[in-house]
């Protein structure tokens, strides 16, 4: 009798559906009205009067050089006709990097913290890393059924894994010292982890941060075969087509965004630090 996994996964896919459909309908509401929301807020005014915006700000928060790349990143989807695409792809990496990001960060202190934690944690991140991307669409359909709620639960499943180890790391290498001289000028627990620990291990959590933008614009534009939208679709719509100008167009608009996304997250934190 030969082993099929299918007959083991479709029962556990429909119990899952008929006893947590709620749960599943008002997450997919949650996302879709936050997602919907980024979006309608990106694309409610001009694409000049955007990028104007995005470029006054970063000539004001970081400098010239900034504001420069972020002029240069979104001109070219303006430029390159997908403008609504790039705005739909940056919400949707915005909404799953924040939520990666908030799983995976105090999951890495926890595990930074006790040995325990990070033992239970490893075996099932390496599984996380080895299993192809594309992947995580399957079940993630199976459940939610085809759109962009899908595409951002499988984006952030993907974008995890990076995140947590590196922030294990980054506060696991904070030196000793520093945390003794926490305690010993009488500073709390959160006072140290915020003020001491979290500048220190400022320079890994930044190649988390880059990892789970660059893993996330990665699951995108796999997730524009699940009709996700986007410069992901536009991506599959070129290869699936033929058109190889606008696969070569979505292709070069994904590496814009991701260039834009990575260094104003890095500016951004780099601000906070310092008014910390």
């Amino acid at each position: 009798m030969q082993f099929s996994p299918g007959a083991f996964m479709a029962p556990a896919v429909d119990w899952l559906n008929t006893n947590f459909h709620p749960f599943f309908a008002l997450v997919t509401r949650i996302i879709e009205t936050v997602l919907g929301g980024i979006e309608s807020a990106f694309l409610a005014l001009p694409p000049l009067a955007v990028i104007a915006i995005v470029t006054l700000a970063a000539l004001a928060a970081v400098g010239w050089r900034m504001a420069v790349l972020a002029f240069c990143c979104l001109g070219f989807c303006l430029l390159a006709g997908l403008w609504t695409a790039s705005m739909q792809t940056i919400a949707l990496v915005i909404v799953a990097v924040a939520i990666a990001v908030a799983v995976a960060f105090p999951l890495g202190i926890l595990a930074a913290r006790r040995r325990r934690v990070e033992a239970a944690l490893r075996p099932v991140l390496d599984i996380m890393q080895t299993v192809p991307p594309w992947v995580y669409l399957i079940p993630a359909v199976m459940i939610f059924s085809l759109g962009r709620v899908p595409a951002i639960i499988a984006t952030i499943v993907y974008g995890i894994p990076p995140m947590l180890r590196l922030t294990t790391l980054a506060f696991r290498g904070v030196p000793g010292d520093l945390k003794e001289l926490g305690e010993a000028i009488g500073a709390r627990p959160r006072t140290i982890l915020w003020k001491i620990e979290f500048p220190a291990a400022m320079p890994t959590l930044l190649v988390g941060l880059n990892q789970c933008i660059l893993l996330s614009l990665a699951m995108v534009v796999l997730a524009g075969l699940v009709g996700a939208g986007g410069l992901g679709a536009e991506v599959t719509r070129g290869l699936t087509r033929m058109e190889m100008g606008l696969g070569l167009r979505a292709g070069l608009a994904v590496v814009a965004v991701a260039l834009l996304l990575d260094r104003l997250s890095r500016a951004a934190l780099e601000r906070g630090r310092r008014r910390g």
